[in-house]
């Protein structure tokens, strides 16, 4: 079946398409077959230009708009989301190359969620009364003004719509730049919030690389700059943002635990790791990629393990029955195979997987290492790929006191049927987003977000709110001023 992926132009400013040839062309490309299915270009000085006048033009009018009609659009673009599921979806397959049986759970539909999320609780958004004797004060949730939303090349829909949702509910318009890996899904998402009634100019889609972010990060009329990527990348958007105090949210990079203790449901155990590992080929930066599996259940673990990666159905990512999908670019699979030799190179077993399939695009099988130590390079770097690392413990202290052992603070996850050991045991992990007999949920009513080198700020929930608006305090006195002189 043959898919118009071409968009009708590489850009989404106030309210409607737009092209300009002379930026620098980014080719699209299905990682299925590693053909090009769409051209776009990067976002000239004069793109970018008219996306933030338009953005300020526009922001001033929605702010002032009631609560009540912004949460309105919001819920309308979710519900043209739900109903177009399965074309968004397809878009997303081909754009990312991850199975149209996660496409059609997993994007759009969460997406959705979060627009709907947001525009409910918009009306909400209140300040507070504070009783001082005789006076009194009282504050108001303002919006920032413009924000940017820089995404990531693994789920480009959802994070559309994770930085659009709350920045819109609060009252404040948005330029996004997709990732140039993954640019079509972000301007469908432009076009149904225009069309559920979103004011031209309020979400703009500009494309291009680090250039365009950075010109985005460093325009004096941007407030607010979200990032979802890499530490390296987010260490630059930090600190350009810092020169003129812009407000940030940063969601970055994991090399986050998973324990599991002896007592765990084995198959809830290997499940939970294999969805924290290998959905979207392993391309999730809260992946429980070091696998802390108690002595006692260790080699039951890795069997079991082994079992149920060979059930994976690796084919057309547009069939419903593959559930394991190619690589999103040829360089995102040399860093995965560079990472697989540094592996077997440094001691580690290669119980299963971690082929290169010889057929067009890039696909790596999921791979079970076993045998891994803390200070293997596997055991420490973020690989972002569908490499899973089993490593051995003995004591509840152990467990954790190597799970910390990292810079990375974004997720974590213990399995075991004690649940007071559970709560106690997360209680003591370092890291934002955390999992109990499960892993990689992503509600849009729980905040999300890291800690140490993985993040600052949170997303989703009532959380988020606070990082698109700012309290304005208000002191009123109801008597005479006294003044020394």
């Amino acid at each position: 079946m043959t898919y118009d992926t071409q968009p009708n132009a590489s850009h989404f400013v106030n309210g409607a398409p737009l092209e300009d040839a002379t930026g620098d062309v980014i080719d699209v490309i299905y990682p299925a077959t590693g053909e090009v299915i769409a051209r776009v270009h990067a976002a000239t000085d004069a793109v970018i230009a008219e996306a933030v006048a338009g953005a300020q033009a526009a922001q001033a009018e929605w702010a002032a708009t009631p609560p009540r009609e912004r949460g309105r659009v919001l819920t309308r673009a979710a519900q043209i989301l739900r109903e177009r599921n399965r074309e968004l979806s397809v878009l997303e397959t081909m754009d990312t190359g991850k199975p149209l049986s996660e496409t059609l759970v997993a994007d759009a539909t969460s997406g959705a969620d979060a627009l709907e999320y947001f525009g409910g609780i918009a009306a909400g958004l209140t300040g507070e009364h504070i009783p001082l004797g005789r006076d009194w004060a009282y504050t108001v949730r303002e919006p920032l003004g413009v924000c940017v939303g820089i995404g990531a090349w693994n789920y480009p829909t959802q994070i559309a719509c994770w930085k659009a949702a709350p920045a819109l509910a609060c009252g404040n318009a948005m330029i996004f730049k997709p990732s140039e890996t993954t640019p079509l899904s972000a301007l469908k998402v432009a076009e149904i919030l225009v069309e559920a009634g979103l004011p031209a100019g309020l979400f703009n889609v500009v494309q291009g690389a680090g250039a365009v972010g950075a010109a985005l990060t460093t325009h004096p009329a941007v407030d607010k700059v979200s990032l979802t990527g890499s530490v390296p990348t987010g260490r630059k958007v930090y600190a350009a943002a810092a020169e003129s105090i812009k407000h940030v949210t940063m969601e970055l990079g994991g090399k986050s635990p998973i324990l599991v203790f002896d007592d765990a449901d084995i198959e809830d155990a290997v499940g939970g790791a294999i969805l924290g590992n290998f959905y979207s080929s392993g391309q999730i930066c809260s992946n429980g990629t070091r696998v802390f599996v108690q002595k006692g259940l260790r080699e039951r673990f890795v069997a079991r393990m082994a079992e149920r990666m060979a059930e994976a159905v690796i084919g057309d990512p547009l069939d419903e029955a593959t559930n394991f999908g190619p690589l999103v670019s040829a360089r995102q699979m040399e860093i995965v195979t560079s990472y697989l030799e540094k592996g077997k190179a440094e001691g580690a077993r290669l119980v299963a997987g971690g082929e290169r399939l010889d057929r067009p695009g890039y696909w790596v099988t999921p791979a079970l290492f076993d045998g891994v130590t803390d200070d293997m390079t596997i055991a420490q770097e973020e690989i972002f790929g569908p490499v899973l690392s089993v490593l051995e413990f003995e004591t509840e202290d152990e467990a954790v006191a190597r799970a910390n052992d990292t810079t990375f603070g974004l997720s974590a996850g213990v399995f075991t049927r004690d649940l007071a050991r559970a709560h106690r045991v997360i209680g003591r992990l370092r890291a934002g987003t955390c999992f109990v007999n499960s892993y990689n949920d992503a509600p849009v009513e729980m905040p999300f977000g890291g800690v140490k080198m993985s993040g600052v700020g949170r997303e989703n929930a009532k959380a988020a709110i606070e990082h698109y608006s700012q309290l304005k305090s208000v002191y009123v006195r109801m008597g005479p001023v006294e003044a020394p002189f």
